[in-house]
């Protein structure tokens, strides 16, 4: 019997994933149990073990491809025959997933030619200088064709040996510096100018926070803003730098002390009613290299110590950044921080999250001059900071309460070691 391998779903959001790479090849045998592949969701790279066993007889979508998830992505048989109908099979058709941005060109639109397919997927158009095997872009074309440049002896840096603009001017350069013998001094020429690269694509993870933002705007959103001194804060995060806790899982501790007192902020929405919460989850935003977004979660932040904290958040940030964060790692905050004070943004609005009811955005903290009690002028440092909420859970009257209570917090910031 042939069985067909399926995109998993690793998340209860995610819908297409990428192959990153396939552990076993056509010919395998497989039994249950066995890591078949490796995919990446919309946040994570994760193991796919076979359910299945017998013969990897076909791989349907190969690595570095994007499938829906439930889709068929490899065949599994057991028979001799089974084998050779399977391997029979033609390949199906898969989204490319995206890649780091590469020089691309524009210029006039150019007739494309299928390129040889490669690793059995279907091949996909490419511009070509004519005829030859070579793929050439309009614009590499064009400049050959103005600097008088053979496109022969030229080897292409672009996907796939592609031949682009900046190939043929480094072309022109070096066939400057032998046939010329310089005379006098002069000025060379201005090569025409490539345009920079635009993104073809979106990743898995950006599309995934693509998807996140349109769901929020479903969502009624208020903003309250707070203005807190932090020079306690500050110096508590002097003394226990060298002792592993950040900035971060103080600020994480803070809110989520200041939580339990205001179950309505941390609370979800459905369209039955207002679903009260059990653990304080704080999710704290982790920009990712590739352009995306992540979320790991410091789950009962309110229970723990800062020391446990600070533990917890160093292993999360590390496989984050290394993709290998499992699902409830970075789905089940129920309050979200998003800290760009680190970058000098004074104040901004941050989006609050599907499935939550709301995120707090936080600025940098400056030496300010403020009046003090006694009518006295006096400089201190003081943050912004931004709560974004549904206002189908809590209204405006919730969200400052929970303000000034942090204020509080965190402008006595030793009970955080409590």
């Amino acid at each position: 019997m042939i069985r067909e391998v399926s995109m998993p779903a690793l998340s209860s959001t995610m819908t297409e994933g990428k192959i990153v790479t396939w552990k076993k090849s056509v010919g395998d045998r497989v039994e249950r149990g066995d890591i078949l592949l490796v995919v990446e969701s919309d946040k994570a790279d994760m193991d796919v073990e076979s359910l299945e066993e017998g013969n990897l007889a076909n791989i349907l979508v190969g690595d570095g491809n994007n499938a829906p998830v439930g889709s068929a992505i490899a065949l599994i048989a057991e028979t001799e025959a089974e084998i050779a109908q399977a391997k029979a099979r033609t390949p199906q058709p898969a989204a490319p997933a995206a890649t780091k941005s590469t020089p691309v060109e524009i210029s006039e639109p150019s007739p494309s030619v299928p390129e040889a397919p490669a690793n059995g997927h279907p091949p996909g158009p490419a511009p070509r200088d004519n005829g030859s095997s070579v793929a050439v872009s309009p614009n590499a074309r064009r400049l050959a064709r103005e600097l008088g440049v053979d496109l022969a002896g030229i080897s292409g840096s672009g996907p796939g040996g592609r031949i682009v603009g900046e190939d043929v001017q480094k072309a022109a350069v070096a066939r400057k510096s032998v046939t010329e013998v310089p005379t006098a001094p002069s000025t060379p020429a201005a090569l025409p100018v490539v345009l920079p690269e635009v993104a073809a694509t979106f990743s898995t993870a950006q599309r995934a926070v693509i998807r996140n933002m349109e769901a929020s705007l479903t969502i009624p959103v208020f903003h309250v803003g707070y203005t807190i001194t932090t020079e306690a804060l500050d110096s508590l995060a002097k003394q226990l730098k060298s002792k592993g806790v950040t900035m971060s899982v103080l600020l994480v501790k803070a809110v989520a002390t200041v939580l339990t007192r205001h179950p309505l902020v941390y609370a979800t929405y459905s369209p039955s009613g207002v679903r009260q919460n059990s653990e304080v989850n704080v999710a704290v935003a982790v920009a990712m290299e590739d352009g995306g977004l992540i979320t790991p979660v410091l789950r009962q932040a309110d229970s723990k110590d800062i020391y446990t904290l600070a533990r917890e958040w160093k292993d999360l940030v590390e496989r984050a950044r290394t993709k290998k964060l499992l699902p409830e790692e970075y789905t089940t905050g129920n309050f979200t921080i998003s800290n760009l004070g680190m970058f000098g943004v004074d104040r901004f609005d941050a989006v609050v999250p599907p499935g939550t009811s709301a995120i707090l955005a936080i600025g940098a903290a400056r030496p300010t001059v403020v009046a003090t009690e006694e009518g006295y002028i006096a400089v201190k440092r003081q943050m912004q900071v931004n709560l974004s909420g549904d206002h189908r859970v809590f209204y405006g009257a919730h969200g400052a309460q929970f303000l000034q209570d942090l204020a509080r917090v965190i402008e006595s910031a030793q009970q955080l070691t409590l």
